[in-house]
């Protein structure tokens, strides 16, 4: 999901130490509607909790001894004259949807006070609860709310009403960064080189930091108006202990794609998995896709664990040496890990060598350059693009696409083309175009789906 992504903070950073009270409500199921309960879920604070936003949060029974007493009423504390009101969700004026996923709808608004534009994430109260998703929710506005670095979203407030919990965002205006490895198909190398650094960058900040993202992947790197990169989606990023480097998470979070093997096999992941993610992106932006692709997920773990992969011919030398020394099965072993080195042994990598690291921030991003590297014949139809693309057909969840990264909302009824277009379309896809902006009918997709099996005799039974 994604959705939006260093400005100058107009707002006081939110205390991610503070315990968040949620009041009840008529609309929220409560056992008491008249007391206050502590509630992990960000920006929640209502007609009777304290605000929210900035420094100024306040806790219900906070202390040693909240344990021991009777629940208390949550009071406003005084306010100063010089401190702003908490934003409400009139205050904004709401336009395109920027994404969604399952517990969230980001949406571009504008401040009207202000005129400027934020990503607001909002998520409904009664699902979040239903689904016991509270302390994700609490992580995320935690962690979001400790990151201060140009390459990560930053979150500048929270705020709620009686239904809804308001994430104020960054806005990427540039999407993700999928989009334009589907536009394009592959970056030159100096492209290639310079985002890979500028994810280096950003995981070196969030490792120092203590905390793995755990699901990093092109959709989840947007990009800023300047096409500089911004990390987001912190919903299963995790903050490790501070007194053991080889601390782990030990849940089962990720995609599939850019699932790291100690998950796979050991059902732990550590700071090494990020690299892992960052090898199979690297790979993807010299190639077009990730290393590991197969008709479903349990065939995309096993080709994981066996290290199952091969580089394209005409793939750049010293970014298939990075790749090899960042998909290691050991996560001891890649480069960039702490127990080789840290990150400055993967930051003075040859790949890197023109690299000016200190100020990347401020560097005019190149100009996004297609490479398409020539594979020989034999290997051009099975590394071809049908057996991702097709995977993301079966389910008729595309949405349309347009110069900006918005998600417009579906249209029940498939447009109509003649068979003229189905089959400009598909070639359109030979030629390594990523853009999925169409809704296929069934008779469609069979088409498609013929044209893949007698075409590309490799992935013959693969179906839709």
């Amino acid at each position: 999901m994604a959705r939006a992504t260093s400005q100058v903070y107009d707002v006081v950073p939110i205390q991610p130490s503070v315990v968040i009270c949620s009041c009840s409500h008529p609309s929220m199921v409560r056992n008491h509607p008249d007391s206050c309960s502590p509630l992990a879920i960000p920006g929640a604070s209502s007609s009777h909790c304290p605000s929210m936003e900035g420094a100024a949060s306040q806790a219900c029974g906070v202390g040693a001894s909240a344990s021991s007493q009777a629940p208390q009423l949550c009071t406003q504390p005084a306010v100063p004259a010089s401190q702003p009101r908490k934003k409400r969700p009139e205050d904004f004026k709401f336009g395109k949807i920027l994404g969604e996923g399952s517990f969230s709808t980001v949406v571009l608004a504008r401040e009207q006070a202000t005129g400027k534009e934020y990503a607001i994430k909002i998520l409904e109260k009664r699902h979040i609860v239903k689904e016991n998703k509270t302390q994700y929710v609490k992580r995320e506005r935690d962690l979001m709310s400790s990151l201060d670095h140009p390459f990560f979203v930053k979150l500048y407030f929270t705020f709620q009403d009686d239904e809804k919990l308001y994430f104020g965002l960054s806005y990427a205006k540039n999407g993700e960064l999928l989009k334009y490895i589907r536009k394009i198909g592959s970056f030159d190398e100096t492209c290639t080189r310079f985002y890979s650094a500028e994810i280096v960058c950003a995981l070196e900040y969030l490792h120092n930091k203590g905390i793995i993202h755990r699901d990093l992947k092109p959709e989840n790197i947007l990009l800023s108006e300047e096409m500089h990169i911004q990390i987001t989606d912190f919903g299963t990023a995790k903050q490790l202990p501070s007194d053991s480097k080889q601390a782990r998470a030990n849940s089962f979070v990720g995609t599939a794609q850019y699932v790291s093997p100690e998950l796979l096999t050991e059902k732990s992941a550590c700071k090494s998995s990020d690299l892992w993610a960052l090898g199979c992106i690297i790979y993807q932006l010299v190639a077009g896709l990730p290393p590991f692709r197969a008709g479903n997920e349990y065939l995309i773990f096993q080709k994981i664990i066996k290290l199952e992969y091969e580089f394209p011919e005409k793939f750049f030398p010293k970014a298939k040496d990075l790749v090899e020394r960042l998909l290691s099965l050991d996560p001891t072993k890649r480069l960039g890990c702490e127990e080789m080195g840290g990150y400055e042994p993967l930051k003075q990598h040859p790949f890197f060598d023109t690299i000016s690291w200190s100020d990347l921030h401020l560097q005019t991003p190149p100009k996004l350059t297609p490479y398409l590297p020539a594979m020989s014949e034999d290997d051009e139809d099975c590394y071809g693009n049908y057996d991702d693309l097709l995977s993301q057909f079966s389910n008729m969840q595309v949405a349309p696409s347009s110069s900006s990264h918005s998600l417009s909302p579906h249209d029940s009824t498939p447009p109509q083309r003649s068979s003229s277009n189905i089959e400009q379309y598909i070639h359109d896809l030979d030629n390594n175009s990523f853009e999925l902006d169409l809704q296929f009918t069934e008779e469609e997709k069979q088409l498609l789906l013929d044209k893949q099996t007698t075409g590309n005799p490799c992935l013959t039974g693969h179906t839709i």
